[in-house]
């Protein structure tokens, strides 16, 4: 199934795709696209529905971020090999994880906010895992029931923020709108093989990311359990895989964005997401 969120922003109400690619409401059927709803029982119930019943969305709504409460936003950096080598980066000998801040999240396709004083804003297509069920002390082998399902994700960082201005990465990660994720969250029954999936980007029409999630250092199963060492990850947390060559950063020169560019990104089988970055308003 391809679930989703539509309307106004912080408004959004819970819907799927159907075959035909029209937009269902789920509202009058469960609260949101959260909690109980990503477990195995509460997916099974959406899967029973039949779809032609459910209201028919009007085409143009917005597409809000697929999924809603969530508690944890964890990226995995330096996480594909072919990355870490654009960057003259050493892979490391654990999964490096830090936090985007939840307020970054925003639907696939909303304006990007370049922040004041930025110089540096960057495009990282990446494969977020959406958890279904509590997870604590995983084996690898058990990782992969633990999740709900699978988007795209733009983890858009400031790299100047990130790597110039002292601490954690988390700053340049976690400004205002600098977590797309969506358009559909892909339940994990749809992905046979989350190592094999092609990811791409493009800015202003050029290709600049085309990568596979093969080159995963540490693929999902690895990351699932992993991270279930530390903490115990809650259904619609969400973990953002790593991303391919092709960022702005490792570029020579280095390139980044400014307003009016227009970064187009996807994942074989779970959609597209399409920002116009423009100055932050506020």
């Amino acid at each position: 199934m391809k679930l989703l969120r539509h309307g106004p922003e912080g408004q959004e109400r819970p819907g799927l795709l159907d075959a035909s690619g029209t937009i269902r409401d789920l509202s009058g059927i469960v609260p949101d696209i959260a909690g109980e709803v990503l477990s195995d029982a509460g997916l099974a119930r959406i899967a029973a529905l039949a779809p032609e019943t459910l209201p028919a969305v009007p085409a143009g709504t917005r597409i809000g971020p697929c999924v809603a409460g969530i508690g944890k936003f964890i990226c995995i950096g330096l996480n594909f090999s072919d990355h870490a080598a654009e960057t003259g980066a050493t892979v490391p000998p654990e999964p490096i994880f830090f936090m985007k801040a939840t307020s970054a999240v925003c639907g696939p396709d909303d304006d990007i906010w370049i922040p004041r004083g930025s110089i540096k804003t960057d495009w990282e297509v990446e494969l977020a895992v959406v958890i279904g069920r509590r997870a604590k002390y995983v084996s690898q082998n058990e990782a992969l029931s633990c999740i709900a399902g699978y988007a795209v994700c733009n983890d858009v960082s400031e790299r100047a923020y990130q790597m110039e201005r002292s601490g954690q990465w988390t700053k340049g990660k976690s400004c205002d709108r600098f977590g797309p994720i969506g358009p559909w969250l892909v339940t994990r029954d749809e992905v046979a093989d989350p190592q094999s999936l092609p990811l791409w980007t493009e800015v202003n029409g050029q290709t600049m990311q085309n990568g596979s999630t093969r080159t995963m250092v540490y693929g999902v199963a690895h990351l699932v359990s992993y991270l279930s060492e530390f903490f115990t990850l809650e259904p619609g947390d969400v973990i953002s895989t790593g991303t391919p060559p092709g960022v702005g950063l490792g570029m020579k020169p280095p390139r980044f964005l400014n307003a009016g560019d227009v970064v187009e990104l996807g994942i074989a089988g779970l959609g597209a997401q399409r920002q116009l970055f423009v100055d932050d308003p506020c």
